[in-house]
């Protein structure tokens, strides 16, 4: 496996594996950030595990495992389609790919009107099933995969009921299946267990040398916010207190531990929600580009928090208002 990564790593970014679907909240543009606040232990290749509870997109996963050597990793999530879709890709890509091919080309042929149809008929039977924890749905996947190239902005959000609900979205020529970062992502992955569960799911992996990243929903800045909760379960104050106690207990364990949330101070100064729960913590400060809204209004550069539990060696730890990149990072040190 690793063989195949060093191959990949000495090509242009633009070049290398992506996440296989549009994710509210990805990381992908903060990539190169990120890297600056990862461990030193990572980097000089002392960390043998990654695990990562609320994987979404994996645009960090798929970073971490095509720039360094970990023996093991785990991935979570609590979307069982999302979960389901990595394990397709994992071990059935070949048939994926013909079967997404295949909805590509007959969708892309239709008129306007009749795409809207087609779409929604697939939506209509996607929602009409579920799958279990111990199945593995090619079907799920290949819808799973086309509602999220297809719907408006690359979305995925569910009722009440757990089904999903994003409309159509107005694409004149979508990549539905891109086979070859598909082929080459199933070949990355082909180590990494993916699991369904919440993020606690992740505490029996827990060992020594392990590296934990946090990327979970984020606490909404304002009420029309929260439209990008992509399960049934909301994610609120009090799940947020729930996880800075792991976080807490993983830091008593000596685990290396990051975690990326929204920077309430966006929309009210006074709000020290963060710094509270976390105290003690490096809290950071950086400023991103936010790629999926409801109103093309709110989208732009945004600040969000990245906390850790271990000094950055990042030149720009401890300089209020480094460049670094495209984005400013700002440290606030929560005593």
């Amino acid at each position: 496996m690793y063989d195949k990564i060093q191959n990949i790593r000495g090509e242009n970014m633009q070049n290398r594996i992506k996440p296989f679907v549009k994710w509210a909240g990805g990381k992908g543009s903060l990539l190169n950030q990120l890297n600056n606040y990862y461990p030193s232990e990572l980097k000089n290749g002392k960390i043998e595990c990654y695990i990562e509870p609320f994987v979404g997109g994996g645009a960090v996963l798929i970073d971490i495992l095509q720039n360094y050597d970990v023996k093991e990793a785990y991935a979570f999530d609590i979307n069982i389609d999302l979960i389901n879709s990595y394990n397709v890709i994992k071990n059935n890509v070949e048939e994926l790919i013909t079967n997404l091919k295949l909805l590509e080309k007959e969708y892309l042929n239709l008129e306007k009107d009749d795409r809207k149809e087609y779409f929604y008929n697939i939506r209509k039977q996607y929602n009409s099933y579920r799958i279990t924890k111990d199945e593995m749905s090619l079907q799920k996947a290949i819808e799973f995969i086309f509602l999220n190239r297809t719907c408006f902005n690359g979305l995925y959000r569910v009722n009440k009921n757990g089904d999903f609900n994003v409309p159509m979205g107005n694409y004149k020529n979508p990549t539905i299946c891109d086979e070859e970062n598909l082929r080459a992502l199933s070949e990355l992955i082909k180590n990494v267990n993916f699991e369904y569960g919440d993020y606690k799911a992740s505490q029996k992996y827990i060992k020594k040398n392990t590296f934990v990243y946090f990327d979970p929903p984020y606490r909404p800045l304002n009420i029309t916010s929260g439209f990008t909760s992509y399960t049934k379960e909301d994610f609120d104050d009090e799940n947020q207190k729930e996880l800075a106690l792991y976080y807490k207990e993983l830091n008593n364990n000596n685990v290396k531990v990051m975690l990326s949330n929204s920077n309430p101070k966006n929309t009210n100064k006074e709000d020290c929600f963060f710094e509270n729960i976390y105290k003690g913590f490096n809290i950071n400060e950086v400023y991103a580009k936010r790629m999926i809204n409801a109103n093309s209004n709110g989208r732009g550069e945004i600040s969000e928090l990245l906390i850790t539990n271990y000094e950055s060696d990042n030149p720009c730890y401890g300089e209020i208002g480094c460049i670094a990149g495209n984005t400013i990072l700002k440290p606030i040190i929560s005593n």
